[in-house]
Order: C-alpha cells, then structure tokens, then sequence
C-alpha cells in the first residue's frame, strides 16, 4: 500500500511550553500553545486564554473564525451594534466567534479567573484593538 501523505511529527505542548508571544488584548492573558513558532501549525491557532475578573477591552479577530470552550467559571460575550448584545457561557461550553465581530469577554467571577481555550482558523497572531 503506497502512503499519499508525508509523514510529520506530532508535537506535544506542555503548559510550561505555551508562549505569551502573541497579540494580547487589555483584560485577557493569551497563551499560544499552537502556533507557528511552536509547531510549524499553518491554519491554525490555538492557546489557553486567563481572563481576570472584569472585562477586556473591544476587539475582534480580523477575518478568522474563533472557537472558544469555558474550562472553569462564567464569561458574558458582548457583541453586536453597540455590544448591546450578550451571551453567558459557563465551565463546559461552546461559543463561536465569527470574523470581525466586534467584542468583549467580561469575566462574571468577582475573585476568580475565568480559564478558556481558544482556537482560530489562522496560524496568524489577529487581534484588532479597538479601543
């Protein structure tokens, strides 16, 4: 049987691996866990984000898609014309993030971090602050 692939490496990232080396909005510490840098990823980038209490600054995430899972607490997503719009998510869900949609994370937590894993459909480092 011929192989119609090329054989590539499996790369395992530890969290001490993960690298604060990428676009980083007020509110929010982005953690790159896929990447360029770190993998050779090429349409993919995924990390771990720590979002203290409060809410992070507007921004969007030019023309990638993002997809976020809650590992631990509860974050409202402002968004929408004026960000008069919001969704709660909380530990074990899903929100999806379409391009150039403006918005915010705002941590619901008064004394805890809410933890996330984020994963866009670009190996680029894309954040637009927009304040």
């Amino acid at each position: 049987m011929e192989l119609k692939y090329k054989m590539q490496n499996v790369v395992l990232v530890k969290p001490g691996d993960r690298s604060a080396n990428t676009a980083q909005t007020t509110g929010m510490t982005r953690q790159g866990a896929i990447t360029p840098d770190l993998c050779r990823s090429k349409g993919l980038w995924m990390g771990f984000v720590s979002a203290p209490p409060g809410s992070s600054d507007v921004h969007h995430h030019e023309d990638a898609e993002s997809g976020i899972y809650v590992l631990k607490g509860r974050i409202k997503i402002h968004f929408g014309d004026m960000l008069a719009d919001s969704v709660i998510a909380e530990a074990g869900d899903f929100l999806y993030i379409p391009p150039f949609a403006p918005h915010v994370e705002e941590n619901l937590s008064p004394d805890e971090p809410a933890e996330l894993i984020v994963a866009r459909n670009s190996a680029e480092y894309m954040v637009t602050n927009l304040l």
